[in-house]
């Protein structure tokens, strides 16, 4: 695959049909800090021919700033490049050169963004565009912990795997229920759930209840919590990104709750996770 099928993105999102189904392809808009003007230049520029290099990116659309290019780096939106010298994943055999990797594409900014010096020039590389193609980066690939924090830091979210998927099978040891699993359990099971906390609410209605969503990588999990233990696990509920709840499942006519009689805290992940609270 060339560069064109890795910088699809517009400023809007976008619905795309691919092997029958459909996918929703993120815009650019999502992107913290990148400014609409720009990232429209970058649409127009993509349409006229590929980008081959970040530094082909940064001389075709020059209003591009540093932290911005840098933004995209982190997120893999500048995976395009092509990896230096044959480093290849695993996998792929004599199929040519492949996609960078985001420490790559980092790396690469750097070099684009200021004029190459002793440390980031080899004596043979003298253009900046073919070393920035050329040039061997010493990074090694971020973590996929790194690039769950990278994800959520530049657009709030992630295209990867779910956070908990990373753990499942550590969480099915502790006895931890996915998300879909609740809904062929009958009413009164004892279950424990766990998952990012997406949403808080305590409606002035409901006498002190606080209700919480929890998602997985299967779906979402609501929980009831009881003006009691609000009062007393507070600050764990309030403030903690994830949650495992421990209680009894309530399934009333499909309407699949878990009202809490423990929560403690579930540390998995330092990406910073986003809610709604308390509307």
């Amino acid at each position: 695959m060339g560069a064109w099928e890795y910088t699809c993105s517009d400023w809007a999102c976008t619905l795309e049909k691919n092997s029958g189904h459909f996918a929703l392809r993120l815009g650019m808009r999502y992107v913290k800090g990148l400014r609409e003007d720009v990232a429209q230049e970058m649409v127009r520029q993509r349409a006229l021919r590929p980008f081959h290099s970040i530094h082909d990116l940064k001389r075709r659309v020059p209003a591009l700033q540093k932290c911005e290019l840098t933004s995209l780096a982190e997120i893999g939106a500048l995976n395009f490049i092509e990896s230096p010298r044959g480093q290849r994943p695993a996998g792929l055999g004599d199929r040519g050169r492949s996609r960078s990797h985001r420490r790559d594409a980092l790396w690469q900014v750097e070099r684009a963004a200021r004029g190459a010096g002793p440390l980031l020039q080899g004596d043979e590389l003298d253009d900046p565009e073919a070393s920035s193609l050329r040039a061997d980066s010493p990074l090694l690939p971020m973590t996929a912990e790194e690039r769950l924090v990278a994800d959520f830091r530049g657009t709030g979210m992630t295209v990867g795997p779910h956070p908990m998927a990373y753990h499942r099978e550590g969480l099915k040891k502790e006895g931890i229920r996915s998300a879909t699993e609740l809904r062929n359990l009958p009413d009164g099971t004892p279950v424990r759930i766990a998952g990012s906390v997406i949403a808080r609410q305590r409606p002035g209605t409901a006498k002190g209840f606080v209700f919480l969503s929890l998602e997985d990588e299967t779906g979402i999990a609501n929980a009831i919590i009881t003006p009691q233990i609000f009062g007393r696990d507070h600050v764990v509920i309030v403030h903690q990104q994830f949650l495992v709840i421990e209680g009894k499942l309530q399934n009333q006519e499909n309407v699949i709750s878990v009202k809490a009689e423990s929560i403690r805290p579930l540390y998995i992940t330092r990406a910073e996770t986003t809610s709604h609270d308390f509307h």
